[in-house]
């Protein structure tokens, strides 16, 4: 069962409530905020905005991008958390993690490695080239971050993967941008 929920218009703002209790696969990119509620099976790649609940009888396999995430239930696959990431019990995470928040409750499982810092902090200076985080990019190049996943896997833009995450050279990227627009 696949719902939306929109309450009538007047002057409050349009809550936008997703609650998905099927099988599902692809790629789901949401660029205005919503609350998804994922108690079904997902496979695929998930970059939400707003907050995301993964159901404690969910089992999900896709790499997550996203605000606010909670996860009571099995997720295989990497999770950016921008704002902040809750594991509830029974809740099972295969993979790694990046978020600047993070609560984790008795009997919550994951197997993989956490890393914790805001946004600024994972942009890197080192030496006098500036390294620069996926979300970073893609701010900068004002396009939704699973574009630029792709760009990086497919060696369209000039990228290193160091530890399951993209790392990004602010001059490369620069120089890139300057190569694009003398093509066209």
């Amino acid at each position: 069962m696949v719902s939306l929920r929109r309450p009538k218009k007047d002057d409050q703002p349009v809550e936008k409530v997703l609650d998905i209790n099927a099988t599902m696969q692809g790629t789901m990119i949401f660029k205005d905020p919503v609350d998804l509620r994922i108690n079904g099976e997902f496979e695929g790649k998930l970059d939400t905005k707003g907050n995301l609940i993964i159901g404690e009888n969910a089992h999900v396999m896709a790499d997550i991008n996203g605000e606010n995430i909670t996860i009571a239930g099995k997720v295989t696959g990497n999770i950016i958390a921008t704002k902040r990431l809750n594991l509830i019990a029974p809740a099972n995470i295969i993979g790694d993690i990046v978020t600047p928040m993070l609560t984790v409750s008795d009997g919550a499982i994951l197997n993989g490695n956490c890393k914790m810092s805001s946004l600024s902090e994972q942009t890197i200076t080192s030496g006098n080239s500036k390294v620069m985080a996926i979300d970073e990019v893609a701010r900068y190049l004002e396009v939704d971050t699973s574009l630029v996943k792709e760009w990086a896997a497919q060696k369209k833009i000039p990228a290193i993967k160091e530890n399951n995450a993209w790392k990004f050279h602010k001059e490369e990227i620069d120089s890139w941008i300057a190569k694009e627009r003398v093509s066209k």
